[in-house]
């Protein structure tokens, strides 16, 4: 995780846990890179991108933003749409406020589905529930599959594999930048099936630069419902803000280590 660090991830859980997972548009190229000229093992990158997440919580006192929530069913008993528009104001250590702008489509998805992340994000900032979902090897076994070249740089790309089938932990691959080791790239699917009416989730996020810190750039992801039906559900975030910030690097006490 990044600067804003287990708040994103935390979400992504909490999209496993309501059976809908988060993916993201604009997929860095999978062009296979040349070897970067400093060899790291799997556990020193790791190792790196756990100390560089708690230097960018620690920087990150404020940002402001835009959601746009998006999902569409299609099946039994029949279709239903729903879109969503929320603005969001964080401040350290973990405090987010949510405005929503606008809302059309399904009530039942935007109450049902929509407005119950946003309430789960704001729970989420507890510092048990951090500790739970955390990308690092407390959750996590890693394996270095190679390097990639993306729109940001060269990237690691490991395989990551849960400690336990727990549905807010997922499998698969992520991408970590090799300069700010900072992950963009999620691509995985749930540890356990977070739902008895989902039969498969397919879980694809990106991530984008915002200054010096690394915010959700968009989310994307599939369900297919037992009952025969698919499940579409997205995020797109606009209009970053850093309102607040030091240096990152410089020491700050933080509670809970979003």
């Amino acid at each position: 995780m990044k600067p804003h660090s287990r708040s994103a991830h935390f979400a992504l859980s909490l999209f496993l846990g309501l059976g809908v997972s988060p993916t993201a548009c604009a997929q860095p190229s999978d062009t296979l890179a040349a070897e970067p000229h400093v060899q790291l093992s799997t556990e020193e990158i790791v190792t790196n991108l756990v100390r560089r997440n708690l230097e960018r919580a620690q920087a990150l006192g404020a940002y402001q933003g835009t959601r746009i929530y998006r999902l569409e069913y299609r099946g039994f008993p029949g279709s239903r749409t729903a879109e969503m528009t929320v603005d969001v104001n964080y401040r350290t250590p973990g405090t987010k406020e949510f405005s929503v702008r606008s809302e059309k489509g399904s009530q039942l998805i935007i109450d049902r589905v929509f407005k119950r992340m946003l309430q789960s994000e704001k729970e989420a900032a507890a510092e048990e529930n951090q500790s739970r979902v955390a990308l690092n090897q407390d959750n996590y076994r890693f394996t270095l599959d190679g390097y990639e070249s993306t729109p940001a740089g060269l990237a690691y790309v490991l395989s990551v594999e849960p400690r336990t089938n727990d549905k807010l932990l997922y499998r698969g691959r992520i991408w970590v930048d090799a300069e700010d080791f900072a992950v963009v790239r999620i691509d995985a699917v749930p540890a356990k099936n977070p739902s008895f009416w989902t039969k498969e989730t397919k879980i694809e996020q990106v991530y984008a630069k915002v200054g010096d810190f690394w915010l959700p750039l968009s989310n994307r992801s599939t369900s297919t419902i037992r009952l025969g039906g698919h499940a579409y559900f997205t995020i797109d975030y606009q209009d970053y803000q850093i309102t607040s910030a030091t240096a990152v690097g410089t020491p700050r006490k933080v509670a809970g280590y979003r």
